[in-house]
């Protein structure tokens, strides 16, 4: 099926999803609020073995307690929280430290059937995790909050500044700080999910070297295709074992159903023979013709996920 062919076959139900951003302005009636309200479909705490969350940075509500409902009118099962920024700080800029508002938080995600997925460390899309000299506290204040709200992943990105086929003299120092990581976060039950520049075989050595149960990987489909690597192929080298979460969207441009970079469902096939279960989190995969609406990208790109990844 070619790509304009797709559009047009889904163009009905993405109408939908679009009429969505319509809600919070008053111009929908009343009977038309309630034939497009939706609720998660999962009870709290669901064991569905895919799960579709939708990262609060992206959807421009980082630590606020509407990213939760705004997940709930999307369908989403999850929120990944973000840590907050870091610029020139200690550590995170982050609500999360104050016992009372990480009860707010958790009582705003089981009000609202929204799971926390991860905890994300994002401030190290810019900053350098190799060389920050206050990375041990960031990393403590990241795991107490895990250890506080009962999540069980980190995601951490190396970004730009810790590109390890681009800089490759960083590893040493890299490794030495996953390992400090993971042996945090193995002792309150967590991961860190760390994200690299690295294919799979790159990504199995720094395992390796690393060495700790405390550390996997975050898998992330931009990359691969950003890349020329096949999905499916990484996905089976990396094995189910060392897969944390996956950041399942590409860039901007297409929504996920209509980006000819995938084949959702080989993936999840791939997925299902491996055994893997987990997070599918949708970062970006915007339709660059209406980038800002919100609700409508994220509200299509999740509905297509489920609908790849749990009804079939």
């Amino acid at each position: 099926m070619n790509k304009e062919t797709n559009k047009e076959l889904t163009s009905s139900r993405r109408g939908f999803i679009k009429s969505l951003a319509l809600i919070g302005t008053g111009i929908m009636s009343g009977q038309a609020l309630v034939s497009c309200s939706s609720a998660s479909g999962l009870g709290f705490g669901s064991e569905e073995r895919y799960k579709v969350a939708v990262c609060d940075w992206m959807i421009l509500k980082r630590q606020k307690l509407s990213a939760f409902e705004f997940a709930n009118e999307i369908n989403a099962d999850g929120i990944q929280m973000d840590m907050g920024g870091l610029g020139d700080r200690v550590t995170f800029d982050s609500k999360l430290g104050d016992p009372e508002m990480q009860q707010k938080f958790l009582a705003e995600a089981k009000k609202q059937g929204v799971e926390i997925s991860s905890i994300a460390m994002s401030g190290f899309y810019a900053q350098s995790f190799a060389e920050r000299p206050t990375v041990p506290k960031m990393v403590q204040d990241t795991v107490d909050t895990m250890d506080a709200m009962g999540i069980k992943i980190a995601y951490l990105p190396l970004g730009v500044p810790g590109d390890l086929v681009k800089k490759p003299e960083l590893r040493p120092a890299i490794v030495e700080r996953l390992k400090m990581a993971g042996e945090k976060a193995h002792k309150i039950g967590g991961v860190i999910a760390v994200e690299t520049a690295l294919d799979a075989e790159g990504e199995l050595e720094l395992l390796k070297d690393v060495n700790s149960p405390g550390v996997k990987i975050s898998y992330n489909f931009a990359n691969a295709i950003r890349d020329g690597r096949d999905i499916p192929s990484e996905l089976k080298k990396l094995g189910a074992e060392n897969i944390a979460q996956i950041h399942c969207s590409n860039t901007d441009g297409e929504l996920i159903e209509n980006d000819p970079a995938f084949d959702m469902p080989k993936i999840k096939k791939t997925l299902d023979k491996m055994g893997w279960s987990g997070w599918l989190i949708i970062e970006r995969s915007r339709d660059v013709d209406d980038v800002h609406n919100r609700k409508y990208n994220y509200g299509s790109n999740v509905e297509y996920m489920k609908e790849v990844f749990q009804e079939s």
